[in-house]
């Protein structure tokens, strides 16, 4: 299975924000969409960083309640490790594994084409191994 089947199960809106947008914007983004990371694009619509619940509880631990005054460019993550829609599942999730992040973008094009969790590529891999039980109980059944 691939990245692009998991990407047709979801609704396809990626929440953003600019660089220059404040880490309280941002967070309230986070809380309103229920999600734990958001993309940082920049005018030109390029991926500049990530900007997740993690960059805002280690910020907060270091500058306490100013960080969220902030810049988002201050604060979120410029290393950004993408995915293609024709990559492996199993090849995403090992990369978020080695990396310990749990929000990986999808990039087509050099454009973004959505955004991956660890808990969406998890759940697909779930519901692929119960078809295939189903699968072979439905084989088993035949058989007997």
């Amino acid at each position: 299975m691939f990245i692009s089947d998991v990407l047709h199960g979801k609704s396809g809106m990626v929440v953003k924000v600019a660089p220059g947008d404040t880490v309280l914007a941002a967070t309230r983004k986070l809380a309103e969409h229920r999600i734990g990371a958001v993309v940082v694009e920049d005018d030109w619509m390029r991926l500049v960083g990530i900007f997740s619940e993690r960059d805002f509880v280690n910020a907060t631990a270091r500058y306490g309640a100013e960080a969220v005054s902030f810049p988002v460019e201050r604060l979120m993550s410029k290393r950004v490790i993408t995915c293609r829609p024709n990559d492996r599942i199993e090849d995403a999730l090992a990369a978020m594994t080695m990396a310990r992040i749990r929000h990986l973008p999808v990039v087509a094009d050099n454009r973004l084409a959505g955004i991956v969790s660890i808990g969406d590529l998890v759940k697909h891999r779930l519901d692929e191994k119960a078809l295939e039980a189903n699968v072979l109980l439905d084989i088993a059944r035949l058989h007997a």
